[in-house]
């Protein structure tokens, strides 16, 4: 049975190493085993009587003391019990290779390593130190010590340390799987401990509570704690056992802890008080209490241990999955590596394209509805005016006027019309380019391989933006050709198919008018209007033939190009790169190598805890 709590004791021991230590503390992304580990955290007021209590279960003085706050950081205390012939010996697990086997320097290096962390100050850090002694005179047991509880901040003090020490205390015993030790001083009022106070709002029903009685000899005579340990005042669910501790004067003159145990055991044995329960009182009963109680509560609880060390398994080999392997150093397995990269991020755009993924629809948008409302909003009524056409049409006969048609002022007309096309068409190809950018950003944010490595990202990216670049110059020139196309070549049929103007026929001159010249101004306006009306419609012709013509050259040489080659240069430029600027671009995000390292470490401790626990014999 002493396995179990040695078994909890190296958990514990690796859990800090990982910065997994409770109070709050570590990781939250995943559950804290630190936290499903039962403990017995030592609780008291300052002057209490803790460290002596602490001391006396040790059997050695390896406590720093001194006024106002000395316990600044957790102590978690790990008891070993040896064969009698094995020399004590301490070792603390920031300084794994070294013996102490003298207490004094015990007592030093604990203040010395709080001070490394909290400086000189009297700040208080929830980061524990852990010790281990190896002694036969002590029990299997782990104590966590945590700073004791004051009421009022002193000089150098924040005015926050009240409330900090209390907040830090209150995180380790509100635990369910935390053994209270409440250190009360038995020459005070029960009713102002604030041990028994913290402990009565963590654990209301006194489950979880031990009660230490402290300073039993220092008690007024007359006067004796037999109401609180015999649970009159105060009823816990466990016993309250009463301790004796070395007086000042004893400290003073270095008095050795085994004597001091003696005249313990020699005070309740002879005490007409506690004479009656000396079988159950002291600090050597108190340990040996609390070693079978721990080892009780970690059987007990060790398939909760299991069940939760299965699932923080299970979550952390699904993240390390999300994470990926770390990277290999061969530049023939870096540049496959890229490859496959490149290639889950090219299937990602092509999904956006064909309809996978939300995007490319966007595209037709631009074909379906940009397009036609720019063709719809040129000013042609402003260029087929009447004013605009007799002007162009006078302009283009010259000092000789058009004998039957004005052929020179059709085709001005016209290619002045046409022109117009360029701005809808260039127009339609910068709206895809923007449509098909922005789905190579949502295709690289999409692509969970490539969060690992924030420089391939952009030179994916870069790469990927020239090549559409390159795409838009070509269809912009494509376009550009084909308003220039219909401006080469005018439709003559189209002409041809117009109905003609009627002449009027000898003898029936129409109607009389006022004046000859009345009417000849009639007939040119007439004129005008009509070739208005051809140079309109033969311009609807030709707009309706660019609505079709303009989206398939974008599609042809913008959105093929992009879904079959868009990468195409890149893979050229990689063929020719040296290990060197491979590793560049793989070089990772700091803080996902760091995610990553932390995860395959807890990951490797909550497996050997799975071994550890399941290579110990439950077997009574």
């Amino acid at each position: 049975m002493e396995s179990l709590i040695g078994l909890v004791n190296r958990i514990q021991r690796a859990c800090t190493m990982l910065g997994d230590y409770g109070g709050g503390s570590g990781d939250t992304t995943f559950s804290s085993l630190w936290e499903a580990l039962p403990s017995v955290a030592v609780v008291g007021g300052q002057s209490s009587g803790k460290s002596s209590v602490l001391e006396s279960i040790v059997g050695r003085d390896f406590l720093p003391r001194g006024s106002g706050i000395v316990t600044r950081r957790p102590l978690v205390l790990q008891l070993h019990r040896t064969d009698g012939d094995t020399p004590e010996y301490a070792e603390f697990l920031h300084l794994p290779k070294r013996k102490f086997t003298d207490f004094a320097s015990v007592r030093q290096e604990i203040q010395d390593d709080t001070d490394r962390l909290t400086g000189q100050s009297k700040q208080i850090s929830p980061v524990p130190i852990h010790l281990s002694i190896y002694s036969p005179n002590v029990v299997n047991l782990t104590l966590i010590d945590l700073p004791g509880l004051t009421k009022v901040a002193t000089e150098g003090q924040p005015e926050s340390i009240v409330e900090d020490i209390e907040n830090m205390v209150r995180s380790y015993v509100e635990k369910p799987n935390c053994i209270i030790l409440a250190i009360s001083p038995a020459n005070q009022d029960i009713a102002t401990s604030d041990a028994i106070k913290l402990a009565r709002e963590v654990d209301p029903t006194g489950e979880r509570t031990f009660g230490v009685m402290t300073k039993l000899d220092l008690m007024d005579k007359g006067t004796n704690a037999l109401d609180v340990l015999e649970g009159r005042s105060y009823r816990l669910q466990h016993p309250w056992v009463g301790v004796v501790n070395r007086s000042q004067a004893d400290i003073n003159k270095n008095t050795d802890m085994i004597v001091a145990r003696r005249k313990e055991r020699e005070y309740f044995a002879t005490s007409p008080d506690y004479g009656h329960l000396v079988s159950k009182m002291g600090s050597e009963y108190l340990a040996k209490l609390l070693s079978q109680h721990l080892e009780s509560v970690i059987r007990s609880r060790i398939p909760s241990i299991t069940s939760l060390i299965n699932k923080s398994i299970e979550e952390l080999e699904s993240e390390m999955d999300h994470l990926g392997r770390p990277v290999a150093v061969d530049a023939g397995a870096q540049l496959y590596t890229i490859l496959e990269l490149c290639r889950a991020f090219d299937r990602i755009f092509k999904e956006h394209l064909d309809g996978g993924r939300p995007g490319g629809d966007r595209i037709y948008g631009v074909f379906d509805n940009q397009l036609p409302a720019a063709l719809r909003k040129l000013p042609f009524d402003r260029h087929l005016s009447l004013q605009n056409v007799r002007r162009v049409v006078s302009e283009a006969d010259g000092y000789q006027p058009h004998l039957i048609a004005p052929e020179q002022g059709y085709r001005r007309l016209i290619e002045g019309a046409l022109n117009y096309f360029r701005g809808p068409a260039e127009a339609s190809v910068d709206a895809v380019h923007f449509v098909l950018k922005e789905l190579v950003r949502k295709s690289i944010a999409e692509t969970q391989e490539l969060k690992r490595f924030p420089t391939l990202q952009a030179e994916i990216a870069g790469a990927a933006n020239e090549a559409l670049d390159r795409f838009r110059e070509a269809s912009k020139k494509t376009v550009v050709r084909l308003v220039d196309m219909e401006s080469s070549y005018l439709t003559v049929d189209f002409f041809r198919k117009l109905p003609q103007e009627v002449e009027p026929k000898p003898g029936n001159p129409g109607p009389p008018t006022p004046t000859g010249s009345s009417n000849i101004d009639r007939l040119s306006e007439g004129h005008f209007r009509r070739i208005e009306s051809n140079v309109s419609s033969y311009v609807g012709m030709v707009a309706e033939t660019l609505r079709n013509t303009i989206p398939k050259a974008v599609v042809f040489c913008q959105v093929k190009e992009a879904r079959n080659s868009l990468l195409n240069h890149f893979y050229a430029q990689l063929a020719r790169q040296v290990g060197k600027q491979l590793s560049q671009l793989l070089d990772e995000d700091p803080a996902l190598m760091e995610r990553r390292q932390q995860c395959a470490k807890r990951l490797e401790l909550y497996k050997a805890a799975r071994d550890e626990i399941d290579s110990v014999s439950w077997a009574r």
